[in-house]
Order: structure tokens, then C-alpha cells, then sequence
């Protein structure tokens, strides 16, 4: 990482990946995934999971049936995306073509601040106030505090902020009005997933974001009437298959969509790209936290991305 990244519940200075390689008559399918401590994962267990399902691969296993039989989770979500990977190479046709989407155009990602003092946020926007979209990581008390010192300091961006479930239901009637008062036009997960009945009974000052509460398209008709947005990313949902269904079915429902990242290299950010495709909100900043990404990476100018090589994914 570029220092240390912070959220409420933690902080890291790196990030353990795990790949997955599908190799057959020479082609070779690619994915990525983040082990997510916070959803019981960690990169050995993710890699056990992924070698005991090596023999129904080598028996033909495709999407459909990967989706069928394993829950979402990082695990999925390497082999979904190697396996969209290697289809593209066997067709010679781009997975955004297969998928049925049209061709990709570059993206605006939102920019992310970790959870700070006032006083170091204050410095941070300064130097990040051209980006047109910064997300502000927050943890409770204090928060205000980092929300003025952002604001004041990166007034012409655009900024969302993200609780990462360290709220309480006095936090939100506090805060909620302040952050909109101050032109922050989202909040992504204040409370516990547990607690999202609290929503039902609060006032909405601001659009409110399901992030940890929302994992595969399953779980959308309970967060109907709580959350006007709905966070989807790959490593939740179990992979792009998974996603594209929850997207769809999400728009229907009359969420808007933000398009989301666990912190990784742009191997994880590709099939997102595709997937953010007309999303209300793109976050798919993860490589440019990183000290270093991989060869062939996806470009990015400033806080535009620009849709993959073929010599990285799809």
C-alpha cells in the first residue's frame, strides 16, 4: 500500500491476493481475488477452497454450474473470472461481447481517503482537490470534524462517505443532516449489517449505501425501502457472472448501483470496469493505492480509467 490505509475496523500497510491460472490447449484464463477477513476469508483458506474444486474443472466445469454450486465469495469470484477470461480467448471475442454489453467507455473513479486526523485530511484534500470524485473513509467519533476538513479543503469535489458499519443509530441522526448540509451526496453503510432495520424508522437527510449488507442479488428485496444504493463488488458477489444478474435485477428494483473494490491490482479491477459500465458510482480506485500494479495494468489518467488490454483480462 501507499502507507498505511485505515477504515474503521482496521488498518494495512498491504494486501495478500490470491490468483487463479485455467490453462487449456495453450490458452490461459486469469482472476483475482481479495481474502476478506471481515466475510471469514483469508488467503489460505480461499487457496484450499480454490484446489479442492480443480477436479470439476478438469471435468469440464463452466460458469453457469461454478455459480450453481458454490456460494459467493472470493473463491468464486477468482475461478468465475478466470473462466470469463478463458472464454474470451477461446472465442477471440472480448468478454463485454460475450456478456452482451456494449463496448466499454472510460470511467470516472472515486478516489478514497482513509480514516485520518482532521488536521492530516485537511492536507490530503488539498493535495487531491482536482479529483473530481473523493470518498471519505470515516469511524465515528470525529467524523464531522473529517468531513469539514475535507470539505473546506477539496471544495469544488464531488464526495462520498463511508461508515464502514461504525455507526450508531444517534451517530446517524447527528451526522446524517450535517453531511448533507455540506454537500456530501452519499453515505455507504453506516450501521452494522445486522442493524439495517434501524433504517426503517430514521429520517433520510442523504441517499444511504449497502455495502457489507449486500452481497449477492438473493438479499435485495430485504434491503427494498432501507437503502436507495446497493455497493456491488466482484469479490461479494463471487464473481462477474454473479454480478452482472445482481446489476440488473438491482436497477430494476430501483436502486441506483455503485460499482465497488476490495483494495488489489487491476487484474481485480478489469472485469469491475466492465461491469461499472453505467453505474451512478464507479470506486474502483484499488491500483492506485498500491505501491506497484501488475504489467500490463489498466491506465489511468489522473481519476479516469480506461478499459483493459487484452494482454491483462477479457
Amino acid at each position: 500500500m501507499h502507507g498505511v490505509f485505515r477504515i474503521s475496523r482496521s488498518a494495512c500497510t498491504e494486501v495478500a491476493l490470491v490468483v487463479v491460472e485455467i490453462s487449456e490447449d495453450g490458452l490461459l484464463g486469469r482472476g483475482e481475488c481479495r481474502p476478506y477477513v471481515r466475510y471469514g476469508e483469508t488467503p489460505e483458506g480461499v487457496a484450499s477452497d480454490i484446489k479442492a474444486i480443480i477436479p470439476a474443472l478438469e471435468a469440464g466445469m463452466e460458469r453457469e454450474e461454478l455459480n450453481a454450486k458454490f456460494r459467493p465469495g472470493a473463491v468464486r469470484n477468482a475461478i468465475d473470472c478466470a473462466l470469463w477470461d478463458l472464454s474470451s480467448k477461446r472465442s477471440g471475442q472480448p468478454v463485454w461481447h460475450l456478456a452482451g454489453l456494449p463496448a466499454p467507455t472510460s470511467l470516472t473513479t472515486a478516489y478514497t481517503l482513509s480514516v485520518d486526523t482532521p488536521a492530516n485530511l485537511a492536507h490530503t484534500a488539498r493535495s487531491e482537490a482536482w479529483r473530481p470524485l473523493l470518498k471519505l473513509k470515516l469511524q465515528g467519533a470525529g467524523d464531522l470534524d473529517r468531513v469539514v476538513a475535507v470539505r473546506r479543503n477539496a471544495p469544488n469535489a464531488r464526495l462520498i462517505v463511508d461508515a464502514n458499519e461504525a455507526w450508531t443509530a444517534d451517530d446517524y441522526q447527528i451526522l446524517s443532516p450535517e453531511l448533507a448540509r455540506l454537500g456530501v451526496e452519499m453515505l455507504e453503510q453506516p450501521f452494522p449489517s445486522d442493524c439495517d432495520h434501524w433504517l426503517a424508522t430514521l429520517g433520510r437527510p442523504l441517499p444511504v449505501c449497502a455495502d457489507e449488507s449486500c452481497h449477492a442479488a438473493d438479499i435485495l428485496m430485504e434491503l427494498a425501502g432501507l437503502y436507495d444504493v446497493v455497493n456491488i463488488k466482484l469479490d461479494k458477489t463471487g464473481g462477474l457472472t454473479e454480478a452482472l444478474r445482481m446489476k440488473s435485477l438491482a436497477e430494476a428494483s430501483g436502486f441506483k448501483v455503485m460499482v465497488g473494490c476490495m483494495v488489489a491490482t487491476s487484474l481485480s479491477m478489469a472485469p469491475a470496469f466492465l461491469l461499472a459500465q453505467g453505474a451512478s458510482y464507479v470506486d474502483i480506485d484499488g491500483p492506485l493505492l498500491l505501491q506497484n500494479d501488475r504489467q500490463s495494468g489498466l491506465r489511468y489518467e489522473g481519476s479516469r480509467v480506461f478499459p483493459p488490454s487484452r494482454e491483462l483480462w477479457g
